[in-house]
C-alpha cells in the first residue's frame, strides 16, 4: 500500500484539553444557575400565606368543630298550633307558595284531611314536595303536630290538638291509676 495513507482522526468541536474542561464545567454549572433562577422566579411572586389575610378566621376554620351540640330546655312550655303556624308555616301556607295549600281553603285541604292526621303530621315532619322536613327544627314533633291540627282545622278538619307528652316516670303511675279506677268501680 502506499506511504501516504494516514489515518484521519475524528474531528469535533473540542480540539484541546482546555476546551474539554470548559465544556464539562459548563454542562454542570449552567443547569445549576438555571435551577436557581427558576426557584427565585417562582418564590418571588407575591402570594399571601395561608391565613395571612385574616389569620383569626383561618385559625378558626382549621380548628372548626366536627359536630355541634345544642342544649334546649326540655321543660319549656310547648307552643300552640297557632304560634308554630305563625313562626314556621305562614310563609308558604298563607300565600300558597310552591303549591302549598292555603290555610282556610277547604277544597285544597279536603283530600289531605281525608288521609288522616298521622299522615299529615308525617308529611310535615319528613317533608313533601317543595316543603322541607320540619322535624328537628326550632319546634319539636308535638308542636309541629299542633300546627298541622291548627291548619287542618282552619280548613275544615276536625282534629284534636295533641297534648304534651307525659314524662316517662309520670306515665307509668298514671297508667296504673287509670287501670285501677275501673276495677274499683265494679
Amino acid at each position: 500500500m502506499s506511504d501516504n495513507h494516514h489515518e484521519e482522526a475524528h474531528t469535533g468541536p473540542i480540539k484541546n484539553p482546555k476546551q474539554l474542561l470548559v465544556a464539562v464545567l459548563a454542562s454542570f454549572v449552567i443547569p445549576i444557575f438555571a435551577i436557581i433562577g427558576l426557584v427565585l422566579y417562582v418564590t418571588s411572586a407575591d402570594k399571601p400565606a395561608a391565613g395571612a389575610v385574616n389569620p383569626e378566621k383561618a385559625i378558626a376554620e382549621r380548628l372548626q368543630k366536627v359536630g355541634m351540640v345544642e342544649v334546649r330546655d326540655a321543660n319549656r312550655p310547648l307552643k300552640s298550633g297557632e304560634d308554630v303556624f305563625k313562626a314556621q308555616c305562614t310563609a308558604c301556607h298563607t300565600s300558597g307558595a310552591a303549591g302549598a295549600p292555603k290555610v282556610g281553603d277547604a277544597a285544597a285541604w279536603s283530600a289531605r284531611i281525608k288521609t288522616g292526621f298521622e299522615t299529615l303530621v308525617q308529611s310535615a315532619l319528613k317533608g313533601k314536595g317543595a316543603m322541607a322536613p320540619q322535624g328537628g327544627g326550632d319546634f319539636n314533633d308535638t308542636e309541629i303536630a299542633r300546627a298541622v291540627a291548627y291548619m287542618a282545622n282552619a280548613s275544615g278538619g276536625k282534629f284534636e290538638e295533641p297534648a304534651a307528652p307525659a314524662a316517662e316516670g309520670a306515665a307509668a303511675p298514671a297508667a296504673d291509676a287509670a287501670a285501677a279506677a275501673p276495677a274499683a268501680s265494679r
